[in-house]
C-alpha cells in the first residue's frame, strides 16, 4: 500500500509544480521579457520486485526556460537596427522639412532678391529701388542665418540626446552586471537549476542596450554574460562594468564624441565603430547628414557672395566710385586639436568658390607628411611636406588653400570645414542706395561714321584686375581701336600711346581686346578707317549695364564647378536630403517589418499562449485529481487491510 500512496504523492507534487508553473506563465504573459516557463519531470526508477520492474512513480527534475538564443540573437540584431533608422528618419526628417518648405525655403528669398536686382537695372537712377535692392539682400542674409539658427539647434537637441542615449547605456551596463552577481551565486548553490525569472530580466537589459547601441553576448559556464560593444569593446565582463561619456570633440567644439571609460582612464573610439541602436544613428545622422546640409548651405552662400561680389567690383555707383564688395562671407574654421603637441597652426582660404564640394577635410601629420582625408569617405585626397605647407597650397579639387605657420608633432591633426561657418557669417556690407555699383565704369562706342559691319561688345572689367581697380588709373584712360583695312588695327591710348600697332583681325572669329584692365569683343567687319572707342562713363546714373550683369548671375552656372546655378546648387541640397530621408523612411518600415516577423517567431517559442495555458491548467488540474484519487483508493485498501486484521 506504502508504494501505491508513494506514487500518488508524487503525482501529486508533479501536478502541484505544472498548476504552479503555468499559473506562473498566465500571470506573466504581459510581462516585457517574460519567457513561457514549462517543468521537466521524469519517471522514478522502478523496483524490481521478482514480477518485474515496478514504477515509483514522478520526479520534477527542473523548471524549462522555453528560450531559443538563436532567435534571440536575431531579435536583438533587427531590434538594434530598427531602432537606428526609426531615430535617423526622425532627424532627417527635421531638416528636410527645413529647406523643402516652399514659403520658407531659400527660394523665395534669392528670388525676391534677384527680382529686385533687375528692378534696378531698369531704373539704375531710382534710389527707392536701390533701397528695395538692399533689403531685399538683407531678407536673403537674414533668410541663410535663420536656416543656419536651425541647423544649430538640431544640433544642439542630438547633442542632448547623444548624452542621454548614453547615460542609458551605462544604465543598463550596471544592472546587467548586478544580475550576473545574483545569477552566477544562484547557480552556484543549486548546480544544474537556472533561475529562470533573473536570466528574463537580463535578456530584456540586453534587448534595451541593443536599443541604443550594436551590442554582442557571450554566456561564461558559470552563468554571467559578457557583453561587448562596438567592434568589441568591453562593457560589461563578469561583474565588471566600463562606461561610456561624452566629451567635447577636440576639433570641433560644436559636436560631442562618445568616449570609453575603462578603470578611470578615458580614451577616444572611432566614431564609425559605434553602430547601431539611437547612438549609431546620432552620429550616422550627424556624419551623414546634418553636416553635410551644413556645408551645402555654407557653399551656396560663399558661392553668391564672392560671384556677386566680384561683379558688383566691375562697376561704379551713383558718385562715380569704384564697388566694393556688396555681401561679406565667413572665412573656412580651421580647428587644431585640443590634444595637439606641437605649435603648428593651420590657416585655409577660398581659391575658387566654384570649386567647392560641401565636404570637411582632416590633416594629420605623420612626422614626415601633412595628410589630407575626406572625413565623409576618409579616403586621402593629398598629401605634403611641411615646407610645402608653409609656402601655401590649394588642395586639388577642393576650392581651397591651405598654410601652415609653425611645426606640428608626430600625431597632430586639424579639422578644415571651408563652409560650414558661411551661412551664418554672410552680412550685407553695403546700406547706402547710392553706392550700388549699378553702371559699367567705362563704355564702348561705334561711332555712326563707321562703314562696315563691325560691331563692338560692351567692355567688361577684367576679373583678374579686381583687387587693383581702386589704384588702376589706366582703366579710365580712352582708347581708340582704328581698322587700317578689313583684317588689320590699331589700338591707342589717349594717355600712354600706342598699344597695340597692326593687330591681325580674322572676321570668322573677331578678336577680344583685353587692355587697361578691361576687355570688349570685335565681331563683323569692319572696313578700313573704322574706328571703336572704349573710354570712361561719365555721369552714368541712367547706366545698368553692372547691374544688369548682376541680374543675370541667378541662372549662370557659378556653382560645382561652373555645372549650376545658386537655385540650382539649393535644389540638389534638397533633393539630397530628401532622397536621404525617403530611404530612411523606406528601410526603416522594412525594417520594422522585418522585426515584427522576427519577435513573431521568437514568440512563438517563448511567448506565453493563454490558450495554450489554460488547457495546461485544465491537464494538471485532472492530474492532480485523479492522484488525489489513487491517493485515496490506497487509503481505502489500507483501510480493508486493518479490518481484516481486526
Amino acid at each position: 500500500m506504502a508504494g501505491i500512496y508513494g506514487i500518488g504523492v508524487s503525482a501529486l507534487k508533479a501536478a502541484q509544480a505544472g498548476i504552479a508553473a503555468t499559473t506562473h506563465n498566465i500571470a506573466n504573459a504581459n510581462t516585457p521579457g517574460y519567457s513561457r516557463q514549462e517543468i521537466m519531470q521524469t519517471a522514478e526508477l522502478p523496483q524490481n520486485t521478482g514480477a518485474g520492474y515496478f514504477g515509483q512513480g514522478a520526479n520534477v527534475t527542473s523548471v524549462l526556460r522555453r528560450y531559443d538564443q538563436f532567435l534571440g540573437v536575431q531579435v536583438l540584431e533587427a531590434q538594434t537596427q530598427t531602432s537606428n533608422l526609426t531615430a535617423q528618419f526622425d532627424l532627417a526628417q527635421q531638416v528636410s522639412n527645413l529647406f523643402g518648405d516652399a514659403n520658407g525655403g531659400l527660394t523665395p528669398a534669392l528670388q525676391d532678391f534677384f527680382s529686385s536686382v533687375n528692378t534696378v537695372s531698369n531704373a539704375p537712377e531710382s534710389i527707392a529701388a536701390r533701397q528695395t535692392m538692399i533689403g531685399s539682400g538683407q531678407s536673403l542674409v537674414n533668410r541663410l542665418d535663420t536656416f543656419d539658427q536651425r541647423l544649430s539647434q538640431i544640433r544642439d537637441s542630438l547633442n542632448g540626446r547623444m548624452t542621454s542615449s548614453v547615460t542609458s547605456i551605462n544604465s543598463y551596463a550596471k544592472q546587467i552586471a548586478a544580475l550576473n552577481v545574483n545569477i552566477v551565486e544562484l547557480q552556484a548553490k543549486t548546480p544544474g537549476q537556472a533561475p529562470n525569472d533573473l536570466l528574463d530580466q537580463r535578456d530584456l537589459l540586453i534587448s534595451q542596450l541593443s536599443q541604443e547601441i550594436r551590442v554582442t553576448t557571450v554566456s561564461q559556464p558559470e552563468g554571467s554574460v559578457d557583453v561587448f560593444i562596438g567592434n568589441g569593446q568591453s562593457l560589461v565582463v563578469g561583474r565588471t562594468v566600463s562606461s561610456l561619456h561624452t566629451v567635447t570633440s577636440t576639433t570641433d567644439p560644436t559636436a560631442l564624441d562618445v568616449a570609453y571609460l575603462n578603470n578611470g582612464n578615458s580614451a577616444k573610439i572611432q566614431q564609425s565603430q559605434l553602430q547601431g541602436g539611437n547612438l549609431g544613428a546620432y552620429l550616422d545622422f550627424r556624419q551623414n547628414i546634418l553636416d553635410p546640409a551644413v556645408n551645402s548651405l555654407g557653399r551656396i552662400a560663399i558661392g553668391l557672395a564672392e560671384t556677386f561680389n566680384q561683379q558688383h567690383q566691375q562697376g561704379i555707383d551713383l558718385k562715380g566710385a569704384l564697388g566694393t564688395a556688396f555681401f561679406s562671407s565667413a572665412a573656412p574654421r580651421t580647428t587644431s586639436a585640443s590634444s595637439n603637441l606641437g605649435t603648428g597652426a593651420l590657416t585655409a582660404t577660398i581659391s575658387d568658390a566654384s570649386a567647392l564640394t560641401a565636404r570637411d577635410y582632416s590633416v594629420q601629420f605623420d612626422g614626415t607628411n601633412y595628410m589630407i582625408f575626406d572625413t565623409t569617405s576618409n579616403a586621402l585626397v593629398q598629401s605634403f611636406t611641411e615646407a610645402d605647407l608653409t609656402a601655401g597650397q590649394v588642395i586639388t579639387g577642393t576650392g581651397i588653400t591651405l598654410q601652415l605657420t609653425g611645426s606640428a608633432s608626430v600625431g597632430d591633426s586639424f579639422l578644415v570645414r571651408p563652409t560650414a561657418d558661411a551661412a551664418k557669417g554672410m552680412a550685407l556690407n553695403i546700406t547706402d542706395p547710392s553706392k550700388i555699383a549699378a553702371a559699367s565704369p567705362i563704355r564702348s562706342n561705334a561711332p555712326i561714321a563707321n562703314i562696315g559691319s563691325g560691331v563692338i561688345g560692351a567692355a567688361t572689367v577684367d576679373t583678374t584686375v579686381v583687387p587693383l581697380l581702386p589704384l588702376d588709373v589706366n582703366l579710365q584712360n580712352s582708347v581708340t581701336v582704328t581698322f587700317i583695312d578689313a583684317t588689320h588695327f590699331n589700338v591707342d591710348d589717349a594717355t600712354l600711346g600706342p598699344l597695340a600697332v597692326n593687330s591681325v583681325y580674322d572676321p570668322a572669329v573677331g578678336a577680344t581686346l583685353s587692355f587697361n584692365g578691361w576687355t570688349a569683343k570685335l565681331t563683323g567687319s569692319p572696313s578700313a578707317n573704322d574706328t571703336f572707342t572704349i573710354q570712361n562713363n561719365i555721369n552714368a546714373s541712367s547706366d545698368g549695364t553692372n547691374v544688369l550683369k548682376m541680374a543675370e548671375l541667378q541662372t549662370a552656372n557659378t556653382m560645382v564647378n561652373g555645372t549650376t546655378s545658386y537655385q540650382g546648387a539649393y535644389g540638389q541640397l534638397i533633393s539630397q536630403v530628401g532622397t536621404q530621408t525617403r530611404e530612411l523612411d523606406v528601410t526603416s518600415k522594412a525594417q520594422s517589418s522585418m522585426l515584427a516577423q522576427v519577435t513573431k517567431a521568437q514568440q512563438s517559442t517563448s511567448g506565453v499562449n493563454l490558450d495554450e495555458e489554460a488547457a495546461n491548467l485544465l491537464k494538471y488540474q485532472q492530474a492532480y485529481q485523479a492522484a488525489a484519487k489513487a491517493m485515496a483508493i490506497s487509503q481505502s485498501m489500507f483501510d480493508s487491510l486493518l479490518q481484516l486484521g481486526g
